[in-house]
Parts: structure tokens; C-alpha cells; sequence
């Protein structure tokens, strides 16, 4: 029996990860927000029941990788280690080895085995302009594959769609002023070309990989979680950043910041963008829950559907 218990401990820290630590990261996060508390027993049951037989597709558009970035830089445990063993990822520009035609080659024969049964996540956005030539994603039997194309295909084919980032949910910074692309969001193309696939945007510039992992989950144990009317999970950008700011006496009191680095005010008149955003960024917090954005300078409404035109220039008094 003490041999079976080191054996199994050996194979565990082989691993990197166990269902059990997997759990425990979940449970109890730095910040004391886990997405298990969210989402508890939902976690659990995802668990049980094996994600990691679920297939998920990861394309990239016109954007900046950073939302994989920042999931990618998760700490305990470590976002590939919960891409490829809680569920199945089979395909990521950004991560897998292979490349070229033979990648594009496997990606569309498992979105065509797996047809409405995968979750296709889209990252950065969608180019439309020049017949969709801004962003050609590869080439297959010697024909180029736009970004337009991939999603249009893979959409339709997938049970779920994320769009995960600003630029993948509402065009984000490829769509600002002075854009001559023409991107889109996932929901505006989709609704161009009559795609019905249900698709839950999850912005952000980056993302928190929480909100990504627990909407996955929501998806697979609860279905489509419950969206606001800018398509977002209301769990996640349902509380208003103002109404939770740490500085909101100052502005009860009528203390103003004049300069970033007065310690107490309100930043309203710095061109802080709270009042109009939706988002829990106040208690999950970032890297591992060691601050956010409004511990450091403003809030830029990096979430809502007008970013980064509705809070631009950031730092120019509203």
C-alpha cells in the first residue's frame, strides 16, 4: 500500500498538476476568489465528469496574442496544464508544435468529426475589408484561408463560440478610429452572415484567465451562462467598477485627485472610466491577486463594446 501511495505521488508530480490541486487553486485564490466559489459545485462536477474529453478549437485574428498571454501566465496551475487536461485543446497558433498546411489539415477534420460538439475560441479580431486579405490565417490545397473564412466555417460547425478579448468581442483596438481594416467582433460577422451559434464574449485587454476557465465550465455543466446586453457573462460583468472603487468616499466627500500619485481622491476627473464599466476586476484582482488597475492609475473600460475609442485619450480630464 506505501508503494502504491509513493508511486501515485510520483506520477502526480510528473504530471504538474493534479485533479486535486487543480481544485484546490479554484477554491481559494489569492485575492479569496476562486471560480469555484462561483461556480461551486459546478467545478466539481465538471470534474467528475472528465472536461478533457471536451474538444476546443483556439483561432487567432488581428490582434496582439495577449489574451493568450495573460492565460498562459497563470500560475498554480498552469493554463496548459488545465487546456490540456481538464479539457481537450486541439488547436492553438500561439502553443502547438506543428504548423502550415498540415495544422490547418487537422484543425477542420476535428472541427468536422466533433461537428457541434466543440467550443471554438476566437482571439483578436476579424478584418473584413479587402475581401478579408488584412489577416490570411494559412493556406489549404493551395488556397489562402482568411480570418473571415476560418471563423465563418469553424463557427458554424461548433457548438459554442467565445470571443475572448475586446478585439475578438466587439473589434476592440484593430477597430478604433483611423482603422482601415474594417474588423469586427465575433457577433457582428456572425450576424452579417446569419450564423445562429450561440456566442458568449468574454472581453477584455487582456482577459482574466478566470473569466475564460469559468465560462468554459458554465458551458459544459450549466450551458450558456447568463449574458448582459453586450453578450457577457453577467457573473463575471455584472457589477459596476465605480460602485466597488476603494476610492468612492473621496467622491462622497468631494476629494479629487489632481495627479496619479495623490494618495487618496477620486480619479473621476483623471479620466477614469469606472462609472461606465462592468467588470469583477475589483475583487478577483490580477497576477494572482496582487492589484488592479485601479490600485496603480485609472480604469480604461478596457471591457466595454466602445474600448478604446469611448476612453480615449485615458488620462484627459471627462
Amino acid at each position: 500500500m506505501k508503494d502504491e501511495l509513493k508511486l501515485h505521488k510520483k506520477q502526480q508530480e510528473k504530471s504538474g498538476v493534479s485533479r486535486r490541486d487543480f481544485l484546490k487553486t479554484l477554491t481559494g485564490t489569492a485575492a479569496g476568489i476562486g471560480i469555484s466559489q462561483v461556480f461551486n459545485p459546478a467545478v466539481v462536477a465538471a470534474l467528475e465528469a472528465g472536461l478533457k474529453n471536451h474538444p476546443v478549437l483556439w483561432i487567432q485574428g488581428q490582434g496582439c496574442s495577449g489574451c493568450s498571454v495573460s492565460l498562459l501566465n497563470n500560475v498554480e496551475p498552469t493554463i496548459a496544464d488545465v487546456l490540456l487536461k481538464v479539457i481537450s485543446l486541439q488547436y492553438h497558433p500561439t502553443v502547438m508544435a506543428s504548423e502550415g498546411e498540415t495544422a490547418l489539415e487537422n484543425l477542420y477534420k476535428i472541427a468536422k468529426q466533433e461537428k457541434g460538439r466543440f467550443s471554438l475560441v476566437v482571439e483578436g479580431a476579424i478584418p473584413t475589408a479587402a475581401k478579408g486579405k488584412y489577416c490570411i490565417c494559412g493556406e489549404l490545397g493551395h488556397k489562402e484561408i482568411t480570418m473571415v473564412d476560418m471563423t465563418k466555417e469553424l463557427g458554424e460547425m461548433a457548438g459554442s463560440v467565445l470571443a475572448v478579448g475586446t478585439c475578438a468581442a466587439y473589434g476592440g483596438i484593430p477597430a478604433a478610429k483611423g482603422s482601415v481594416t474594417g474588423a469586427v467582433g465575433v457577433t457582428e460577422l456572425f450576424k452579417k452572415y446569419g450564423i445562429k451559434t450561440p456566442v458568449v464574449n468574454i472581453p477584455g485587454c487582456p482577459i482574466h484567465p478566470d473569466w475564460v476557465v469559468g465560462s468554459i465550465v458554465h458551458l459544459l455543466t450549466k450551458g450558456i451562462p447568463e449574458l448582459d446586453a453586450d453578450g457577457r457573462p453577467v457573473i463575471f460583468f455584472g457589477e459596476n467598477i465605480h460602485e466597488n472603487c476603494p476610492r468612492l468616499d473621496a467622491l462622497d466627500n468631494d476629494i479629487m485627485s489632481k495627479t496619479l500619485s495623490d494618495p487618496e481622491g477620486c480619479r473621476m476627473d483623471l479620466g477614469c472610466a469606472g462609472p461606465d464599466t462592468y467588470a469583477d476586476c475589483y475583487k478577483r484582482k490580477w497576477n494572482t491577486g496582487i492589484n488592479w488597475c485601479v490600485d496603480n492609475a485609472v480604469c480604461i473600460g478596457c471591457v466595454e463594446p466602445g474600448f478604446p475609442d469611448s476612453s480615449s485619450p485615458f488620462y484627459v480630464a471627462k
